[in-house]
C-alpha cells in the first residue's frame, strides 16, 4: 500500500530506518547507519527526526497509519459487509500482509523488543469496536470486557508474524504468501466459528478451579 503523500525525504529516511532497525534492532542501530542506508547526510536525519527515539516513534506511527487505512475499509460491524469482492473484505489477511510486507522485519524486531505500541493500541481499539457491535447480537452476555478480548486477539494476530517460520513448517506452505493468505483465513474462520468448548462447558471448567490465593 503506497501513500501518494509519502514520497518525501522524510519518508525515505523513515523507510531506511525501518530497514535498519529491522536488521540491527533498536539498541544496535545508529543514526549514522540510518543516514548511510537512506543515502543522506547525518544532519538531514537529525533535522527531520532529532533523535533515534523520535525516529522509532515515527516508524511506529507509520505502521499504525497503514493499519488505520485498512481498518477504514471494513465496517465496525462485520455483519454489515455487503460487497464480497472488496479486497479487504474478501481477505483481510492478504490485505494486511501486502500493507505490512515491506516492514515485516521491523515489525518482528519491534514486537520482540516491546515496541510498536501505537500499532498495538490501534489494533485493540479497532477490535474492541467490532466486539461491541458483535456483542449486541449475542444471546449470552460476555464475561470479559471488549478491550481485554481485543488486546488478546491483537496479540494472537501479531504473533503470526513473529512465528511465521514455525507456522509455515507445520502448514507445509509459506504462511506469508498468497497461498498462505487463503489457508490462514480459512483456518481462522474455522477456529472462530467452531470453538472446542461451549461457553457453558468453559465457564464450568473455570468455576472448578481453586479461588485465587487458595
Amino acid at each position: 500500500m503506497t501513500d501518494p503523500d509519502d514520497l518525501t525525504a522524510r519518508a525515505r529516511i523513515r523507510d531506511a530506518a525501518m530497514r535498519h532497525f529491522g536488521e540491527h534492532g533498536f539498541e544496535r542501530a545508529t543514526i549514522r547507519g540510518i543516514a548511510v542506508e537512506a543515502g543522506v547526510s547525518l544532519g538531514l536525519v537529525r533535522h527531520h527526526f532529532g533523535s533515534k527515539q523520535e525516529l522509532r516513534e515515527a516508524c511506529d506511527a507509520h505502521l499504525a497509519k497503514l493499519l488505520g487505512k485498512l481498518n477504514d475499509q471494513v465496517p465496525a460491524d462485520l455483519a454489515e459487509l455487503t460487497d464480497p469482492e472488496a479486497s479487504v473484505a474478501a481477505n483481510p489477511v492478504a490485505a494486511a500482509r501486502i500493507a505490512v510486507g515491506p516492514y515485516r522485519d521491523y515489525l518482528v524486531r519491534a514486537l520482540v523488543e516491546g515496541g510498536v505500541a501505537p500499532l498495538f493500541d490501534a489494533m485493540v481499539e479497532a477490535g474492541a469496536d467490532r466486539l461491541v457491535a458483535a456483542d449486541r447480537r449475542r444471546s449470552d452476555p460476555p464475561t470479559v470486557e471488549p478491550k481485554v478480548r481485543a488486546a488478546i486477539g491483537a496479540a494472537m494476530a501479531l504473533s503470526i508474524t513473529v512465528l511465521h517460520q514455525h507456522i509455515s513448517r507445520a502448514a507445509g506452505v509459506d504462511i506469508l504468501s498468497p497461498a498462505g493468505d487463503n489457508l490462514l483465513a480459512r483456518a481462522l474462520i474455522d477456529i472462530h466459528s467452531h470453538p472446542q468448548l461451549s461457553l457453558d462447558e468453559a465457564q464450568a471448567a473455570l468455576d472448578r478451579l481453586p479461588a485465587e490465593g487458595n
